[in-house]
């Protein structure tokens, strides 16, 4: 189990959890929210880092939000400043899967001074994966309409626990190299479950607007870039593009992975972050 802790700073209390050795790196997803069951991708960086997983605002028991901006990403990160101020952390690194790894951009945009180092993977520096048909994500996509009527049931407040955890599942299931693994995959104690308010600020009134690619050459904290060659969501080309951008990013393929390389492929994802210390 991970240590559960609730952070006071001078934009609100936030609720994170704890556990691992070594320097500080903070782990988040724009719109996750997790309990002390912790995560698998962050637990991957435990035996190397002490990781302080954040529930962001509106999810958990951290602060509520007041105004829809409130979760944006800009905001996200000054709350992620807040929380590295009152830990007294100096500076500390950041990990972040999928649109965690476009709020890791942001952040190494945003605020460089504060951070070691980022870590991101299975993510993209622009809206155009949307328009990818490898993107599960996009119209042209042969599951893009299931996967439309998966996010409907995830919103939906009337929707059974039950069936929101089947629509999860086949949503994972169409993000994963073996489908048939997915028992033998997922099989231990999780967390993770989408906060509906944030997803929907991200969809509607963030990601439209989305372009960081003009920006990525002047980040000058030292970034892993990682990606699954069968990426579903963010097809493999982004991350290229964005490893290609940033100046001397290291960029690590997983050929045997799709959107989850560190269930995927979780000796050679160790491996990886090894290289990053």
């Amino acid at each position: 189990m991970w240590n559960q802790q609730h952070v006071e700073t001078a934009r609100g209390t936030f609720e994170i959890f704890i556990k691992g050795n070594g320097a500080p790196i903070c782990v988040t997803h724009l719109y996750s929210a997790y309990n002390a069951n912790g995560n698998t991708f962050a637990n991957a960086f435990t035996d190397y880092y002490t990781v302080y997983l954040v529930n962001l605002r509106g999810a958990g028991k951290s602060a509520k939000y007041i105004r829809d901006e409130d979760l944006s990403m800009k905001e996200s990160i000054s709350d992620l400043e807040a929380i590295r101020e009152a830990l007294h952390f100096e500076k500390w690194a950041f990990a972040g899967h999928s649109t965690g790894g476009m709020l890791g951009l942001v952040y190494a945009i945003q605020t460089p001074h504060s951070l070691t180092k980022i870590v991101i993977g299975g993510a993209s520096a622009s809206k155009e994966y949307m328009n990818h048909p490898g993107s599960i994500y996009c119209k042209d996509n042969p599951n893009n309409k299931r996967l439309l009527e998966i996010l409907s049931i995830l919103n939906s407040p009337t929707s059974a626990n039950e069936i929101k955890r089947a629509a999860g599942r086949e949503w994972t299931e169409m993000s994963i190299y073996h489908p048939e693994k997915y028992e033998e995959y997922f099989n231990t104690p999780n967390s993770g479950s989408v906060v509906p308010a944030r997803l929907n600020y991200y969809s509607y009134s963030e990601l439209p607007n989305y372009d960081l690619v003009p920006h990525l050459k002047t980040i000058t904290v030292p970034t892993t870039v990682y990606c699954g060659s069968y990426d579903a969501q963010c097809p493999y080309l982004f991350s290229e593009q964005i490893a290609h951008a940033i100046p001397n990013a290291n960029l690590f393929t997983f050929r045997e992975s799709n959107h989850f390389p560190f269930t995927e492929e979780p000796q050679k994802f160790l491996d990886m972050i090894a290289k990053t210390i």
